[in-house]
């Protein structure tokens, strides 16, 4: 048993020098800033836009669905390269490359299916 709670000592002594260094690092920082705050610089920031006027502000939906397509697309990029290693595994060719067919099959019903809804179009 004395080995298996050596394991957590070394764990445990691993966290308090990542700990320290992170705490050293920022107490380091803090000390050796300049510190001069003023009404400017307290000022809230928003993209480079001052803060005046109402807070209300008009977004287009279409860009956020962009960001919605490339994420998924993106992931389901990701999954190409596990197929890849399986299908030069012995005795999985055929049925791999059927399995990616089909899911190439939703990923392009997909794509048809934002294309037909107009989402892929910038106007």
């Amino acid at each position: 048993m004395r080995n298996y709670f050596d394991s957590y000592i070394v764990l445990v002594a691993l966290l308090l020098v990542g700990g320290g260094i992170v705490g050293g690092g920022l107490t380091a920082n803090r000390l050796l800033r300049p510190d001069r705050p003023t009404l400017e610089k307290l000022t809230t920031y928003e993209c480079g836009v001052d803060p005046v006027g109402e807070g209300w502000a008009h977004s287009y939906v279409r860009y956020y669905v962009f960001a919605y397509l490339y994420v998924v697309f993106a992931v389901d990029a990701v999954f190409l390269f596990p197929w890849a290693t399986v299908f030069s595994a012995p005795g999985y060719g055929l049925t791999t490359l059927g399995e990616m067919f089909v899911f190439l099959a939703f990923l392009a019903a997909g794509l048809a299916y934002a294309g037909r809804k107009g989402v892929l179009s910038w106007v």
